[in-house]
């Protein structure tokens, strides 16, 4: 029973021995016979110990890959008196990620990259007199990235252009209202003065505008307002140059279109049709007589002037007799003198049978004009705004778009 264990245990020990060379994958003898545990074991089990650290990988020599892509932005770090429509930030032999523009106080500008990340343009112009800075980056096809910055000021005008306009704030209009914006210089930049007037409506009307000259741009909807509509004009124009080195202001003019009303003259009958929130009414009238005409087409009420001093004199090429008279109830249609107005010196049959102005549209009236009376009650629920259209007058000319606020004569593909 003892040389059994005794066998036993060598085999034992040289397992064990066996076993922790393995693990330790050495490549040297064990030096001993088999039988026991001596120096020579030691010194394997320490050399497999040592054997058993992990490798530590050798540093490289290699160089991280250089991006093919480049930023560029402009304008150049420390530029001043910069545009405010300057900013271009691009990419080249990638396609931009991100790119950051914000004013000293940190506020960003919006913007975006184009679908191809070539480019990065602003939602609108930047402010004038303002620090910027920019940060941008894009990464090649292979992920590498580079990275690009500036910091620049926009220039403070030294000139300002004045834009007014028609509008009252907070104001009621009727439907044809076309809002004109009338600019003190010449304007260069079209487009972009085009772009800085906008229109918020409370139903999504969509409004366009139409230039008339280098100094006129008129606005309005492709077909008459919608009675109730909630209109802000919003001006942007601090940023935008008008001409060169001239700039404009900010401003929001809130107003709200009224009822509706839509009167229709027909010359050739002497009557006026009013439509007035769907209700209908005839007036009886005296349009442009033979050798002065009215106008054909659509108007619209400019303004409302109660008594109006109007003199033969000051019409040009105007024939027969002189006449200075005190109008009441007057009403601008066109800017050459068109009114819709009361008329109190020609006798009550001329109303409905016969046309006897220079070219108005006359309504019975009272000297100084009578509440009561047709033109009185025309002129009380008018507004500024209201449409009238004038049809079977002999006038051949064309009523010229920019006689008034006579935009609605010009089809909407050409506005």
């Amino acid at each position: 029973m003892r040389s059994i264990r005794r066998v036993v245990a060598v085999g034992l020990v040289a397992g064990a021995m066996t076993l922790t060379a393995a693990c330790g994958g050495g490549s040297g003898s064990s030096g001993g016979n088999g039988g026991g545990g001596g120096s020579a074991a030691k010194a394997d089990l320490a050399a497999g110990a040592a054997s058993a650290k992990p490798t530590e990988a050798a540093p490289s020599s290699k160089a991280p890959k250089a991006s093919t892509a480049a930023v560029s932005i402009e304008p150049k770090a420390g530029s001043v008196d910069v545009a405010p429509n300057a900013l271009k930030v691009g990419a080249t032999g990638g396609k931009l990620t991100t790119v950051k523009v914000s004013d000293k106080t940190g506020k960003e500008v919006p913007g975006t990259i184009s679908a191809d990340g070539a480019s990065w343009t602003p939602a609108a112009g930047l402010e004038v007199g303002t620090a910027y800075r920019v940060s941008a980056m894009a990464a090649d096809a292979d992920g590498a990235v580079a990275t690009a910055d500036s910091d620049f000021t926009t220039l403070t005008p030294t000139a300002l252009a004045k834009a007014s306009d028609n509008v009252d704030d907070n104001a009621t209009y009727g439907v044809g209202m076309i809002v004109s914006v009338n600019f003190s210089k010449d304007v260069k930049n079209r487009d972009e003065v085009a772009r800085g007037i906008s229109f918020e409506t409370s139903n999504g009307t969509v409004v366009k505008g139409h230039w008339f000259g280098d100094r006129r741009l008129d606005f309005r909807p492709e077909q008459y307002w919608a009675p109730d509509t909630k209109v802000t004009v919003k001006y942007r124009l601090k940023s935008v140059e008008i001409a060169p080195g001239v700039y404009g202001a900010d401003r929001d003019e809130p107003f709200t279109i009224g009822r509706s009303q839509i009167s229709t003259v027909d010359a050739a009958a002497h009557k006026m049709t009013v439509v007035q929130g769907g209700q209908s009414s005839e007036i009886d009238i005296s349009a442009g007589a033979p050798e002065h005409p009215t106008w054909n087409g659509t108007m619209v009420v400019m303004s409302k002037e109660g008594v109006v001093r109007m003199q033969s004199s000051s019409m040009p090429g105007m024939t027969g007799a002189p006449y200075d008279l005190q109008v009441p109830h007057s009403m601008r249609l066109t800017d050459s003198g068109t009114y819709v107005h009361g008329n109190y010196w020609s006798s009550s049959r001329t109303f409905g049978e016969d046309n006897v102005s220079h070219g108005c549209v006359g309504l019975k009236d009272v000297e100084g004009g009578g509440s009561g009376t047709s033109a009185g009650k025309f002129y009380d629920g008018s507004l500024i705004g209201d449409v009238m259209i004038v049809k079977n007058s002999i006038r051949k000319e064309t009523l010229d778009p920019s006689n008034g606020l006579s935009g609605w004569n010009v089809p909407w593909s050409a506005w």
